[in-house]
């Protein structure tokens, strides 16, 4: 399970404070995003169980040419309550102003029996929503009012395309990603009632099939969901609230909600999003080989 908490700047490069949540075993998408996060500029504080990972994160972060300074790691179980409150208190006496919150947290589905709903336990099931639904939950809400208080507020869900499937023997994740999926356009949606001239920008986001701790056989890199996410926790004013992307560029409907209707580019222009493709740059000389290339050819590597 991992999360990440973020602090801001321009759309390129990404001055930012970010907070990411979850907890990983591998260096996989959930800390492979906060690598990107501060290779981007942005201060990132990153949460799991482990400190240790989370000190590998930051050295990975180093290694590639981020400011491990501004990778702040924060030991903490985000499924219980008092750590959560615990490591937000942290954050808020640690930056004024927090602009993105990342949503990681994941457990998969257990291969006890090829039939979960129908015969794994009630505790087993606790323990999945435990971690991919209440976690995210009370992590968002716990630092939300420190967002709200900075007029800005950026949270990225991530989900999977299991949240719109119904796949036989994986039944109680497919439950809870649609369950995160709506949670994360319900709050978007509430949060838009309540402050209605806040900047506010909630939405989910899917990765598709990286390769992550819990998808080793995958070939694609965890680096391939980093310009998306890049995008929507540093989208200006105006940005998508409520709705459904996919790593390749895709928006999605889920539910009651539709594809968002317009680019999420700076030119506007609604040609397909190529994620390749996006302006990802310095204030300084190109670089031949940017830095975002070069997170996703050693990972792939």
């Amino acid at each position: 399970m991992a999360g990440k908490f973020l602090a801001r700047a321009p759309l390129w490069p990404l001055a930012r404070t970010l907070g990411a949540a979850g907890q990983a075993e591998l260096l996989d998408h959930r800390s492979g995003m906060a690598v990107a996060l501060a290779c981007a500029g942005a201060q990132v504080f990153l949460t799991g169980r482990r400190r240790e990972k989370l000190e590998e994160t930051c050295r990975e972060a180093r290694a590639l040419g981020g400011n491990a300074e501004r990778c702040i790691p924060v030991p903490a179980d985000i499924t219980l309550e008092d750590e959560v409150e615990a490591a937000c208190r942290l954050i808020r006496d640690n930056c004024a102003t927090l602009h993105g919150l990342l949503n990681n947290a994941a457990v998969s589905q257990n291969r006890q029996s090829p039939w979960p709903l129908q015969e794994d336990s009630p505790a087993s099931w606790e323990k999945m929503f435990r971690t991919n639904v209440t976690a995210p939950w009370l992590v968002s809400r716990a630092i939300l009012p420190h967002m709200i208080s900075g007029g800005e507020v950026r949270i990225v869900f991530m989900t999977s395309e299991a949240g719109w499937a119904f796949t036989p023997g994986v039944g109680q994740y497919n439950i809870t990603k649609a369950a995160l999926n709506n949670l994360g356009a319900s709050l978007a949606h509430e949060c838009a009632a309540r402050y209605p001239q806040g900047d506010i920008q909630i939405n989910v986001l899917n990765p598709g099939e990286a390769r992550t701790e819990m998808n080793q056989g995958s070939q694609r890199s965890p680096y391939t969901v980093v310009p998306m996410i890049l995008q929507l926790l540093s989208h200006p004013v105006g940005g998508p609230n409520g709705r459904f992307f996919h790593a390749d560029g895709r928006h999605l409907s889920f539910t009651y909600a539709q594809g968002h209707e317009r680019s999420l580019s700076e030119t506007g222009e609604e040609a397909a999003f190529e994620s390749a493709a996006i302006p990802i740059s310095s204030p300084t000389a190109p670089s031949p080989q940017p830095w975002w290339r070069r997170l996703i050819a050693r990972r792939a590597s």
